[in-house]
């Protein structure tokens, strides 16, 4: 894992768990809270971290790269914007700001400075989440009707933010996810039982143009834990319950027939979904340390925070105004696009797709793929979903780029090249949650009709000539061979094989000089010093 230096601004009871990951992963560098106790508590579980009560310091500290930001949803703004202006990537808790102009405050200035933005939408990276989108997505359950959400609990009483605010950004950002569209329409109601000002319960009713409804319900004043999501669909309906231990995430194949024209309900027996392993924190602290190291653009970017911040914008003004529906204002029209697709291509709605990249006779890009700037795609090029590609990559012809691989900038993929994410497929066996990373280092070339077994690495300026099997991680400048796959010589980043004596090599060609101990090569700058 990449040891970006992550500085945590806030160690409440969320940001314990922020520090708790970043620490995991070899990030943490510093913790920033006003709170003496705070400050003392992280001094004892994170002693190697440099501790500060002054939130400007780690902003301003050289050997910080990063801002984690998990103070109260009131300073999001502030922090973020000064963070920003430093140079830092940040990473701010939910909600990203607290009006939808501030949230687009903050996506501009991410832009104008080049720094990643992302939210801490956390379910997004929950597999049972995740799962669930893919049902939608396949059409599993049919036509969706309704969604409901109820988030529910006794205690942690907020002071600065109502229910709203606080519990129902999650499930906003879930049906914005799982619709893929806004809602046109809120309706908010709430009571305001423990103080005048701030509500400790509201349901919020929402209108879609696709004529689905959905309902929110979010409470700090309830006598259990609940944290339930349902979909209905025409074919099937799912349920989501966080809060079993396991089989989190069921689907009911229910029907309704009619009967001398009245409708009787069918029941079925439910079905568990079956999820991997995995802590949602973990994942989304994992995800932005890549988005940093790789530059690619986060799942819950500034932009998805924003789209968030609207909904709750709308419901809050419902709210006030004792539940009276408020119409949503259509997002801002996207800029015509700076690439261009062929007539025969396909790009769906959701995938972002950079400047001056060109993508050829009938290939596909699906929705959720990041695609960066001056690419170049053959003919017949799958893109599949939230695939990330870098800059300046080509990909000839019949390449399928599956989910689950990663493309960093310069990288090569030669004709009918191939890539799996699936280490024992079986046709009759779903093994869709078991989808491996593959990641291709900047610079790396891939023969025309290689295979990259995935869950694997190809690093920089790799090589893998035509017809290769790669089966294990691929040092940097490797020359690869054969099936399996070994190394065969070193790679000048030109891409000319180069010639290795006493532990140097030196291109032929464009006289670039490398270190090379074992399978550890590196460029020499001017003198002979490693770069």
């Amino acid at each position: 894992m990449d040891t970006t230096g992550v500085a945590l601004l806030g160690f409440g009871h969320w940001g314990r768990n922020l520090a708790r990951n970043f620490a995991r992963l070899g990030a943490l560098r510093a913790v920033s809270d006003p709170d003496p106790r705070a400050l003392e508590a992280a001094g004892k579980a994170y002693p190697d971290a440099r501790l500060t009560a002054d939130w400007g310091q780690p902003i301003a500290d050289p050997a910080v790269r990063a801002c984690a930001i998990a103070a109260p949803a009131a300073l999001h703004y502030d922090l973020a914007r000064r963070a920003l202006e430093a140079g830092k990537d940040v990473f701010v808790e939910k909600p990203l700001a607290l009006t939808a102009k501030e949230g687009e405050a903050l996506v501009e200035l991410a832009e104008k400075q080049g720094r990643i933005l992302m939210v801490g939408h956390l379910l997004e990276y929950h597999p049972a989440t995740e799962a669930l989108r893919a049902l939608v997505a396949r059409g599993e359950l049919g036509k969706i009707q309704y969604v409901y959400s109820n988030r529910l609990n006794l205690g942690r009483i907020r002071t600065e933010e109502n229910a709203l605010w606080s519990f129902a950004p999650h499930d906003v950002h879930v049906l914005l996810r799982l619709l893929g569209e806004a809602p046109v329409e809120v309706a908010c109601q709430g009571g305001s039982y423990l103080s005048h000002q701030l509500a400790d319960v509201t349901m919020s009713t929402m209108t879609f143009a696709s004529g689905v409804r959905a309902h929110i319900f979010v409470s700090w004043l309830h006598p259990f834990k609940e944290q339930k999501l349902v979909v209905v669909g025409d074919r099937k309906m799912a349920v989501f319950d966080d809060t079993l231990a396991a089989d989190k995430l069921q689907l009911y194949p229910h029907r309704v027939d009619w009967i001398d024209r009245v409708p009787v309900a069918v029941k079925a027996e439910a079905e568990t979904v079956p999820l991997p392993e995995a802590e949602p924190l973990a994942k989304e602290c994992r995800h932005f340390l890549e988005c940093v190291a790789t530059r690619q653009r986060p799942r819950t970017d500034g932009r998805n925070g924003v789209e968030v911040l609207r909904v709750l914008e709308a419901c809050q003004q419902s709210l006030e105004r004792g539940g009276s529906p408020v119409r949503l204002a259509p997002a801002p029209a996207e800029p015509a696009p700076r690439y261009s697709a062929h007539p025969t291509a396909t790009i769906d709605a959701g995938c972002e797709i950079g400047e001056g990249t060109k993508i050829w006779h009938y290939s596909h890009v699906m929705p959720g793929a990041r695609i960066g700037r001056g690419c170049n795609f053959g003919q017949n090029v799958l893109v599949a979903r939230d695939v990330v590609i870098g800059n300046n990559v080509k990909i000839q012809n019949n390449v399928s780029v599956y989910e689950g691989v990663v493309l960093e900038d310069d990288v090569f993929c030669g004709p009918s090249m191939v890539f799996t994410n699936v280490i024992n497929p079986r046709s009759h066996v779903s093994r869709k949650h078991e989808y491996r990373q593959t990641l291709v280092r900047r610079g790396a070339t891939l023969g025309a009709n290689a295979t990259i077994i995935c869950g694997h690495t190809v690093g920089r300026f790799a090589f893998i000539g035509a017809g290769a099997v790669v089966t294990k991680d691929v040092p940097d400048y490797a020359l690869m061979l054969g099936a399996p796959a070994r190394i065969a010589g070193w790679m000048c980043e030109c891409g000319v094989r180069l010639k290795a004596t006493g532990g140097q090599g030196v291109c032929p060609d464009c006289q670039r000089r490398y270190s090379i101990d074992g399978e550890r090569v590196q460029p020499l700058a001017e003198g002979g010093a490693t770069r």
